[in-house]
Protein backbone atom coordinates (compact mmCIF):
# COMPACT_ATOMS: atom_id res chain seq x y z
CA UNK A 1 0.00 0.00 0.00
CA UNK A 2 1.67 3.31 -0.86
CA UNK A 3 0.60 6.69 0.93
CA UNK A 4 1.22 9.42 -1.68
CA UNK A 5 1.30 12.81 -0.87
CA UNK A 6 -0.44 16.00 -2.33
CA UNK A 7 -0.22 19.81 -2.89
CA UNK A 8 -1.59 19.59 0.84
CA UNK A 9 0.25 17.83 3.56
CA UNK A 10 -2.68 16.25 5.62
CA UNK A 11 -4.53 15.11 1.92
CA UNK A 12 -3.15 12.23 1.01
CA UNK A 13 -3.72 9.89 -1.76
CA UNK A 14 -3.51 6.39 -1.32
CA UNK A 15 -2.89 3.06 -3.54
CA UNK A 16 -3.88 0.04 -2.35
CA UNK A 17 -2.29 -3.23 -3.18
CA UNK A 18 -4.45 -4.89 -5.82
CA UNK A 19 -4.21 -8.28 -6.19
CA UNK A 20 -5.24 -9.61 -9.65
CA UNK A 21 -5.69 -12.93 -11.37
CA UNK A 22 -8.08 -14.89 -14.05
CA UNK A 23 -10.75 -14.74 -11.64
CA UNK A 24 -10.71 -10.83 -10.89
CA UNK A 25 -8.90 -8.96 -8.02
CA UNK A 26 -8.67 -8.67 -4.52
CA UNK A 27 -7.82 -5.70 -2.24
CA UNK A 28 -8.30 -4.69 1.53
CA UNK A 29 -9.56 -1.03 1.11
CA UNK A 30 -9.12 -0.53 4.77
CA UNK A 31 -6.83 -2.09 6.92
CA UNK A 32 -6.39 -0.11 10.63
CA UNK A 33 -2.86 -0.80 11.17
CA UNK A 34 -1.75 -0.29 7.45
CA UNK A 35 -3.50 3.04 7.39
CA UNK A 36 -1.90 4.36 10.76
CA UNK A 37 1.64 3.15 9.40
CA UNK A 38 1.16 5.43 6.34
CA UNK A 39 0.02 8.16 9.00
CA UNK A 40 -3.35 8.12 8.74
CA UNK A 41 -5.40 6.98 12.30
CA UNK A 42 -8.94 7.19 12.21
CA UNK A 43 -11.86 5.54 13.92
CA UNK A 44 -14.91 5.45 11.46
CA UNK A 45 -18.38 5.47 12.25
CA UNK A 46 -20.11 5.83 8.93
CA UNK A 47 -19.71 4.66 5.58
CA UNK A 48 -21.71 6.79 2.50
CA UNK A 49 -22.79 5.54 -1.23
CA UNK A 50 -23.34 7.90 -4.00
CA UNK A 51 -24.51 7.24 -7.56
CA UNK A 52 -24.37 10.03 -10.21
CA UNK A 53 -24.95 10.74 -13.78
CA UNK A 54 -22.10 12.30 -16.06
CA UNK A 55 -21.79 16.20 -14.85
CA UNK A 56 -22.68 16.25 -11.75
CA UNK A 57 -21.03 18.07 -9.63
CA UNK A 58 -21.74 17.88 -5.49
CA UNK A 59 -19.81 19.92 -3.24
CA UNK A 60 -18.42 21.74 -1.65
CA UNK A 61 -19.62 20.22 1.52
CA UNK A 62 -17.92 20.06 4.93
CA UNK A 63 -19.69 20.11 8.48
CA UNK A 64 -18.94 23.02 11.49
CA UNK A 65 -19.80 21.26 14.57
CA UNK A 66 -18.58 17.82 13.92
CA UNK A 67 -16.17 18.09 11.71
CA UNK A 68 -15.64 14.73 9.34
CA UNK A 69 -12.57 13.06 7.63
CA UNK A 70 -13.64 11.10 4.77
CA UNK A 71 -11.93 8.42 2.85
CA UNK A 72 -13.27 8.39 -0.71
CA UNK A 73 -13.28 5.61 -3.52
CA UNK A 74 -14.92 5.17 -6.49
CA UNK A 75 -16.54 1.81 -6.90
CA UNK A 76 -17.80 2.13 -10.62
CA UNK A 77 -16.60 5.48 -13.15
CA UNK A 78 -14.61 8.07 -12.83
CA UNK A 79 -14.88 11.80 -10.69
CA UNK A 80 -12.30 14.59 -9.99
CA UNK A 81 -12.31 14.57 -6.62
CA UNK A 82 -11.58 17.23 -4.92
CA UNK A 83 -10.31 18.60 -1.13
CA UNK A 84 -10.14 22.30 0.39
CA UNK A 85 -8.83 23.29 2.94
CA UNK A 86 -11.22 25.18 4.81
CA UNK A 87 -9.16 25.92 8.02
CA UNK A 88 -8.48 30.11 9.30
CA UNK A 89 -5.32 30.46 9.87
CA UNK A 90 -3.64 27.59 8.19
CA UNK A 91 -1.05 28.56 5.86
CA UNK A 92 -2.82 26.42 3.10
CA UNK A 93 -6.50 28.10 3.82
CA UNK A 94 -8.94 27.87 0.54
CA UNK A 95 -6.28 26.04 -1.22
CA UNK A 96 -6.92 22.36 -2.62
CA UNK A 97 -5.74 19.87 -4.26
CA UNK A 98 -8.19 17.60 -6.78
CA UNK A 99 -7.18 14.47 -8.21
CA UNK A 100 -9.05 11.88 -10.64
CA UNK A 101 -9.76 8.79 -9.06
CA UNK A 102 -11.46 6.11 -11.12
CA UNK A 103 -13.03 2.38 -10.45
CA UNK A 104 -10.12 1.06 -12.32
CA UNK A 105 -7.28 2.53 -10.33
CA UNK A 106 -8.58 1.78 -6.75
CA UNK A 107 -7.45 4.98 -5.05
CA UNK A 108 -8.20 6.30 -2.70
CA UNK A 109 -8.53 10.08 -1.40
CA UNK A 110 -8.10 10.91 2.38
CA UNK A 111 -9.28 14.02 3.06
CA UNK A 112 -8.95 14.85 7.04
CA UNK A 113 -11.08 17.16 9.24
CA UNK A 114 -11.07 21.04 8.50
CA UNK A 115 -11.43 20.15 4.51
CA UNK A 116 -14.68 20.94 2.37
CA UNK A 117 -14.86 17.85 -0.33
CA UNK A 118 -16.48 18.39 -3.87
CA UNK A 119 -16.65 16.09 -7.35
CA UNK A 120 -17.40 15.88 -10.57
CA UNK A 121 -18.57 12.72 -12.63
CA UNK A 122 -16.58 12.31 -15.68
CA UNK A 123 -17.99 9.14 -17.01
CA UNK A 124 -21.56 8.40 -17.81
CA UNK A 125 -22.20 7.49 -14.18
CA UNK A 126 -20.01 7.25 -11.21
CA UNK A 127 -20.61 5.29 -7.61
CA UNK A 128 -18.35 6.80 -4.67
CA UNK A 129 -18.17 5.56 -1.02
CA UNK A 130 -16.56 7.31 1.45
CA UNK A 131 -16.28 6.36 5.16
CA UNK A 132 -16.71 9.06 7.70
CA UNK A 133 -15.56 9.53 11.27
CA UNK A 134 -17.87 11.36 12.29
CA UNK A 135 -22.21 11.15 12.19
CA UNK A 136 -23.65 13.55 9.55
CA UNK A 137 -25.04 16.32 11.36
CA UNK A 138 -27.61 18.27 9.66
CA UNK A 139 -27.35 21.15 12.03
CA UNK A 140 -24.02 21.22 11.36
CA UNK A 141 -23.67 21.27 7.46
CA UNK A 142 -21.86 23.86 5.58
CA UNK A 143 -20.98 24.43 1.52
CA UNK A 144 -19.72 27.13 -0.02
CA UNK A 145 -19.88 27.81 -3.80
CA UNK A 146 -18.01 25.13 -6.60
CA UNK A 147 -16.78 27.62 -8.95
CA UNK A 148 -15.80 30.22 -5.52
CA UNK A 149 -13.48 32.68 -7.59
CA UNK A 150 -10.65 32.96 -4.12
CA UNK A 151 -10.75 28.74 -4.30
CA UNK A 152 -10.55 28.79 -7.93
CA UNK A 153 -10.46 24.97 -8.96
CA UNK A 154 -9.75 24.27 -12.27
CA UNK A 155 -13.00 22.00 -12.69
CA UNK A 156 -13.22 20.47 -16.43
CA UNK A 157 -16.30 21.38 -17.13
CA UNK A 158 -18.22 24.93 -17.30
CA UNK A 159 -21.94 23.75 -16.60
CA UNK A 160 -22.31 21.32 -14.08
CA UNK A 161 -25.65 19.70 -13.20
CA UNK A 162 -26.06 20.94 -9.22
CA UNK A 163 -28.66 20.30 -6.64
CA UNK A 164 -29.89 23.64 -5.71
CA UNK A 165 -28.29 24.04 -2.53
CA UNK A 166 -25.19 23.69 -4.37
CA UNK A 167 -26.28 26.00 -6.94
CA UNK A 168 -27.17 28.74 -4.42
CA UNK A 169 -24.01 28.15 -2.37
CA UNK A 170 -22.29 31.50 -0.48
CA UNK A 171 -18.77 32.33 -1.20
CA UNK A 172 -15.91 31.13 1.35
CA UNK A 173 -15.66 33.79 2.66
CA UNK A 174 -19.20 34.10 3.49
CA UNK A 175 -19.35 31.41 6.04
CA UNK A 176 -15.74 32.60 7.10
CA UNK A 177 -17.70 32.73 10.84
CA UNK A 178 -18.88 29.33 10.92
CA UNK A 179 -15.32 27.33 9.31
CA UNK A 180 -13.22 25.68 11.78
CA UNK A 181 -9.78 27.38 13.06
CA UNK A 182 -6.16 26.45 12.30
CA UNK A 183 -5.19 23.56 15.50
CA UNK A 184 -8.74 22.30 15.88
CA UNK A 185 -8.31 19.20 12.92
CA UNK A 186 -6.33 17.66 11.52
CA UNK A 187 -5.30 14.04 10.63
Amino acid sequence: MKFLPTDLPEVVLIEPDVHRDARGFFLETWHAGKYEEGGITAHFVQDNHSKSRRGTLRGFHAQSRRPQAKLIRVLRGEIFDVAVDIRVGSPSFARHVGVVLTAESFRQLWVPPGFAHGFLVLSEEAEIEYKCTDFYDPGGEIGFAWDDPVVAVPWPIDAPLLSERDRSAPTLAAIEHLLPRFGCAGR
